[in-house]
């Protein structure tokens, strides 16, 4: 979806904290130069927050979908789309509800994953849900906890806590 507009290329530096979409918030621990499939380049070394390593080429992190951190400003966006009463995703059968919301995951977007979190917690107030909803939940949860945490300078578990309060009141 292109529209051949060339992504900015965010630039970070070791010791910076960004976002990787299929991994959440990572650290930059260094930036090497890396010999790969005959080609030479220069990689992120990412530190992920359950201790995985990540490389991402330099060149292609936009491509990738590294991101930094969302602001306080952006946070609190993110915070009122999981209040929005609105339903994200309105298709039947579940299964294409279920690849329409695993889209909206891998999408990297802070909102778009506030979405699917938001849906699933009340599909939770509504009924049991079924395994792959719970893995939906805990995808969204543990790919947005961190990262609001972060922007809103607060421990992770009192941001868990916080928005568990937005779905029971």
């Amino acid at each position: 979806m292109s529209d051949g507009t060339p992504l900015k290329q965010p630039e970070f530096k070791v010791g910076d904290k960004c976002v990787h979409p299929a991994h959440g918030v990572g650290e930059v621990t260094t930036i090497e130069e890396r010999a790969i499939g005959g080609t030479t380049g220069m990689f992120y070394i990412l530190k992920l927050h359950n201790g995985m390593k990540v490389m991402v080429p330099v060149g292609a992190a936009a491509q990738v979908g590294l991101r930094p951190i969302m602001s306080d400003k952006e946070a609190d966006a993110v915070l009122d789309t999981m209040r929005a009463r609105e339903v994200a995703v309105d298709l039947h059968p579940w299964s294409r509800r279920f690849r329409a919301y695993t889209e909206m995951i891998k999408s990297g977007s802070a909102y778009e994953i506030a979405k699917v979190l938001r849906d699933m917690y009340r599909l939770k107030f509504d009924k049991e849900l079924s395994f792959g909803e719970r893995r939906l939940l805990d995808q969204a949860k543990g790919l947005l906890m961190k990262e609001l945490a972060y922007a809103k300078k607060v421990p992770e578990a009192s941001m868990s806590e916080e928005v568990a309060k937005m779905f029971t009141a």
